[in-house]
Formats: structure tokens, C-alpha cells, sequence
């Protein structure tokens, strides 16, 4: 029971929609309706710059990575131990934030839950992946491109610090970068169609905003 409350918390935390409530405290708009349509920071960022898009950034990366340290603390042992409770309730925070409760189970990509939650796992190769994400965005200013990619590379991060620097990681750890890259490939259906045809939305963080 314990870990059923734990697991369902995390789900109710990461369901909560930060982009959608701001986008109503800052200029009364329901995000949804504008830019990419995308319950997300980057479509937030179109409309209110980049204080309002790091701000909600940080606290979508804070429900995968609250829910994933919190945890082992919440739920005592059993058949799972302190790491695999952290991957359970981090999963279920971004299933939340993708299917959020409080949205008609339509949020946003879950790229910074995801992050959150690889932050509080593998935080090393989480840095490498925000290395790649800035790269591919600084390159192409697609932050759709930049999302993927840094998904993907976690897993190879990984491989590469096993098998470069016998770096010893759990495989739970493989297992969620690799579900997590492939629910991220998912909900950027959409954007992959739209890059392969040339029509995806492109955004210029360090471009003067009008």
C-alpha cells in the first residue's frame, strides 16, 4: 500500500500542468491555443520570453527529480530497493506530466520531468545529454532536435561510461534511459513529421524578441 501511495503521489505531482497555470497567471492565455499548441516551457517562451520558460523548465525538471530522491524515503523496503523506487516514482511523475490528470491527459513532452528524473539516477550523463540539447539547439534552433537528441544520447552516455571508463551502472538505470528516450520519441511525433518536411517551429533564445 505504501508503495501504491508513493507511486500514485508522483504520478498526481507530475500531472501538475506549470506551463498551462502560468500561461494563465502571466497574460490570462491558454497556451494550448497558441505557437505549437504544446502544454510545454518552449511554447510558453514564444509568448513570455525566457524568464517565464526557465522558471517553469526548473520546476517541471523538479517533479521528475523530487519524485524519483523522494521516494526510498516515502515507501519502506520490500521486493524493490531504494533505486528501483526511485525509478518507479520518477516514471510515474513523467507519465504524469505527458498524461496529466488535471488536463484531460493531454500535457506536455516530458523532456524536463525526464531530465529531473535522470538528474536524481545518472546525474553525470545527464549534464552530457544538457551538453548535447544546447549543441543541437545553439546549432539548429530547434528545440524539438536538441530534446530528442539529448533523450537518446543518455543511453549512450551510459554505454560509454561502462565500457570507455568501467564505470559500474545499474541496469535499471540502462532500462529507464532507454523507456524514457522512446516515450520522448513518442510525444515528438509530431515534430519529427513536421522536421522531416521542413515545417517545424524554430526558436531563437538569443535572438531580441518583439
Amino acid at each position: 500500500m505504501p508503495l501504491l501511495i508513493a507511486v500514485a503521489v508522483s504520478y498526481m505531482f507530475g500531472s501538475i500542468p506549470v506551463a498551462l497555470i502560468a500561461g494563465h497567471v502571466l497574460g490570462g492565455v491558454d497556451i494550448r491555443n497558441t505557437g505549437s499548441g504544446n502544454a510545454g516551457a518552449t511554447n510558453l517562451y514564444r509568448i513570455f520570453g525566457l524568464k517565464a520558460y526557465v522558471a517553469v523548465l526548473a520546476i517541471d525538471a523538479l517533479k521528475g527529480f523530487a519524485s524519483a530522491k523522494w521516494a526510498p524515503l516515502a515507501a519502506p523496503a520490500g521486493f524493490l530497493d531504494p533505486l528501483q523506487l526511485s525509478i518507479l516514482c520518477g516514471f510515474a511523475a513523467v507519465f504524469g506530466h505527458i498524461f496529466s490528470v488535471f488536463a484531460g491527459f493531454k500535457g506536455g513532452k516530458g523532456v524536463a520531468t525526464a531530465a529531473g528524473v535522470m538528474l536524481a539516477v545518472a546525474p553525470g550523463q545527464l549534464m552530457a545529454a544538457v551538453a548535447v540539447y544546447l549543441l543541437v539547439v545553439g546549432l539548429t534552433n530547434y528545440v524539438s532536435l536538441g530534446s530528442i537528441g539529448a533523450a537518446l544520447s543518455v543511453p549512450a552516455w551510459l554505454a560509454v561510461s561502462r565500457f570507455a571508463f568501467g564505470t559500474e551502472t545499474r541496469w535499471e538505470i540502462y532500462a529507464v534511459s532507454v523507456i524514457l528516450a522512446a516515450l520522448i520519441l513518442a510525444t515528438h511525433r509530431t515534430n519529427i513529421k513536421r522536421l522531416v518536411k521542413g515545417e517545424e517551429l524554430k526558436t531563437y533564445f538569443f535572438k531580441k524578441r518583439k
